[in-house]
């Protein structure tokens, strides 16, 4: 698996770009990831909180949606906790690999617009995404993206390692 890095030391126009580059290259890394394991690996779980790397990719899709459409732009999206089913993450049986894939890259291309056409420094629209406090800038969001997408990458990391698929960076 070949995904460059997004290293420090490479210019970029400003912390839009970072931001981009870093959420484009955690989402990318999990789509191999995922694609490099078998369907079996995929359904099951090596884990004993007992996630799957699907329910974790629809997962990741889902906290995109919840803090760009349904916090950053206030937007109505459904059920912005559909990604659960009784306090757990839930991928049906019908849900397919592919299907779950194109939905967090859709989320992402989603994302990468909405953060393209506003300011870092612009404050999010208010709503319930928001429990009550104040909205956060658009920074804010992305930074906790970010961390979302590092967190996660991690223990996939570990899963994927543990199935005999690519590891590391």
């Amino acid at each position: 698996m070949t995904i460059e890095f997004p290293a420090p030391t490479v210019p970029a126009a400003g912390r839009t770009e970072v931001f981009l580059r870093y959420l484009d290259y955690f989402r990318d890394t999990v789509v191999a990831k995922v694609l490099a394991l078998s369907e079996d690996d995929v359904r099951r779980s090596a884990l004993p909180s007992g996630w799957t790397p699907l329910e974790l990719v629809k997962h990741l899709r889902y906290v995109e949606l919840r803090w760009i459409e349904w916090g950053f732009q206030g937007r109505e999206v459904g059920d912005p906790w559909g990604d659960r089913r009784d306090e757990r993450w839930f991928v049906g049986p019908e849900e397919t690999r592919a299907d779950l894939l194109a939905a967090l890259r859709a989320q992402g291309r989603h994302t990468r617009a909405v953060v393209e056409g506003s300011d870092l420094d612009a404050i999010g629209a208010p709503g319930e995404r928001w429990d009550g406090a104040g909205p956060a800038s658009l920074e804010r969001v992305l930074f906790h993206l970010v961390q979302e997408y590092a967190r996660h990458l991690g223990h996939l990391d570990i899963v994927a390692e543990l199935a005999g698929g690519p590891t590391g960076e």
